[in-house]
């Protein structure tokens, strides 16, 4: 509930702190006092736009500031600040500020986060039910009557939920797997086709690295074996360093022992036609190694280039091929495969769409009889409210099947006629103001039980009547106070503000060429004088006094 409003330069509101507390709580004021400053100020932290008109003549920014507080935190308050990432913790005050500068421009905090407008009109729903003279908003909305009469009825709507939900995810998984199947019979032609060139071609993963290597190997011999065939005729011809070597040491050998020099010569000739000899041997067995196979080099080749050819076809590595060619036969598989699982998943859809049916017809067959019972209740309030020639109707018709949804088949609204033999039509249609506001309250005391906003105002409900039926909206409104917890009714009733648990009087005051609006909480005492004005006007007379007497002492 609204705990406290602090308003700073708001129109003729300087500074203003007031503290609310269950129950009904009347506003009281002459014409013009600045009741609607109030409302004005209290949209602003609800999310109304922020006109700069709403800043206090020669200041530069205004503010308001309000605070609730929840023995239950409402869900869809809890749910829109989990969503903007804002803690509070169980017991803390919800406290919303708003800032509005006298050249353009506002900001908007949630317990000190900085947050957009959206969020404090997301919030607002659960926050306050404003009900006036031109609402257009809260139980007029037709978008919100439907969720009511569920309430009012106690429909399962969560079960069928649920059963939209898997309704939903069948016949999205059944149409995807028509469009699979659907998709590759179309591409069944070209991937046959594909299939048996890659099938051809055999791709094994890791080939193209062993094709690398094999070819780069391939190469590297090839240029090597014509460098051995240069060696080959140098070292086998006549005039070879080995042939040379053998007749030096020949000839070296025959005078080798005329001298101990010549015989060390000679040893070390030897050792170098042997090593000669190795090299001859080494080279030898080198080009036999190194021969390779020209048609070979070009069948690895060839090879690499078509497994990198086919594998850019397919915008895929070359060892992704194998996986390719799985691919392409699973979804040849689906197409062979594809109709007998299309009629599993059409069977699924369909015992999901009788599922969902079923529990909405019930949830159906549940509003219709909650739509009359809702109906009586309403009726029995609009006589004491001097809307007897009215009749209430609550309208619940069923949609076409492509706009069926979560919350089931039906369209819900709240009609009214005020005329005997008139059609029925929207509330906010066919009602004046003064009619709407008494219209609302008679369905938000039959829709009691099911709660609504933590706070309700209701803005001059008892425009255009008084006597008994200013006493039944009076005592209408303190029930639902003590049903809802909180509500505030501004009023020029004195039968109404009789019945407030606290009474706030809101004055106008001029200073030489300023003027400020003031709010006071009441005591007993400044209650009697306030309801006796309201009964007797400018002057207040004993009579007044004693009217007003009787009219707190009969509450």
């Amino acid at each position: 509930m609204l705990t406290r409003l602090s308003i700073r330069n708001i129109v003729l509101i300087e500074a203003l702190d007031l503290d609310f507390t269950r129950g009904l709580g009347v506003l009281t004021g002459e014409t013009g006092a600045g009741k609607s400053i109030l409302l004005d100020a209290l949209g602003l932290v609800l999310g109304d736009r922020a006109e700069t008109a709403l800043v206090r003549a020669g200041e530069a920014k205004a503010s308001v500031t309000a605070s609730f507080e929840f023995a239950n935190m409402p869900a869809g308050i809890a749910s829109a600040l989990d969503d903007a990432d804002i803690e509070l913790e169980p017991g803390e005050p919800l406290i919303i500020r708003r800032q509005v500068k006298a050249d353009g421009g506002s900001k908007a905090f949630v317990n000190d986060q900085p947050v957009g407008v959206a969020l404090l009109r997301e919030l607002a729903s659960s926050l306050v039910e404003l009900h006036g003279q031109h609402d257009d908003r809260g139980l007029v909305n037709p978008r919100g009557h439907r969720a009511l009469l569920d309430r009012y009825a106690g429909t399962d709507i969560a079960g069928l939920e649920r059963a939209w939900n898997a309704w939903a995810k069948a016949e999205a998984q059944l149409s995807e797997a028509r469009e699979d199947v659907e998709q590759a019979a179309a591409d069944q032609e070209l991937l046959l086709a594909h299939l048996a060139e890659l099938t051809t071609l055999e791709p094994q993963a890791g080939e193209e690295v062993r094709l690398a290597e094999t070819r780069a190997m391939m190469q590297k011999g090839e240029k090597l074996a014509g460098d051995l065939e240069e060696l080959r005729h140098i070292w086998e011809g006549s005039d070879s360093p080995l042939a040379a070597l053998r007749v030096a040491a020949r000839r070296l050998d025959r005078i080798g022992g005329e001298h101990e020099l010549l015989a060390e010569a000679l040893a070390a000739l030897d050792r170098a036609v042997i090593e000669a000899g190795e090299a001859e041997d080494k080279l030898e067995a080198a080009a036999q190694a190194l021969v390779h196979d020209p048609q070979a080099l070009d069948t690895a080749e060839t090879r690499l280039f078509e497994l990198r050819a086919i594998a850019r076809k397919h915008r895929c590595e070359v060892d992704d091929l194998p996986k390719v060619m799985r691919d392409m036969r699973a979804k040849l598989d689906a197409i062979e495969g594809g109709e007998a699982q299309l009629d599993a998943l059409e069977v699924a859809a369909k015992e999901a769409r009788e599922t969902y049916v079923a529990k909405a017809e019930k949830v159906h067959a549940a509003r219709l009889k909650a739509a009359k019972k809702l109906d009586k209740a309403v009726a029995a309030e609009l006589a004491p409210l001097k809307l007897d020639a009215a009749r209430f109707l609550t309208a619940v018709g069923k949609l076409p099947e492509e706009k069926w949804g979560a919350s089931g088949m039906d369209s819900s609204e709240f009609l009214i006629a005020t005329n005997p033999g008139a059609d029925f039509a929207p509330l906010n249609k066919i009602a004046s103001g003064g009619e709407l506001s008494r219209f609302i309250l008679a369905l938000k005391v039959a829709l009691a039980e099911q709660g609504g906003a933590a706070t309700v105002i209701f803005d001059e409900i008892d425009r255009g009547v008084g006597g008994a039926v200013a006493s039944a909206i009076g005592e209408r409104l303190a029930r639902l106070a003590a049903d809802e917890g909180q509500l505030l009714a501004v009023t020029h009733s004195p039968q109404v503000a009789a019945r407030g648990g606290t009474h706030y009087l809101i004055a106008k005051a001029s200073s030489g060429t300023v003027t400020k609006t003031s709010v006071a909480l009441l005591d007993e005492n400044g209650r009697k004088e306030e309801i006796a004005r309201m009964l007797s006007g400018a002057e207040v007379t004993n009579e007044a006094r004693a009217q007003a007497d009787r009219l707190l002492e009969g509450v």
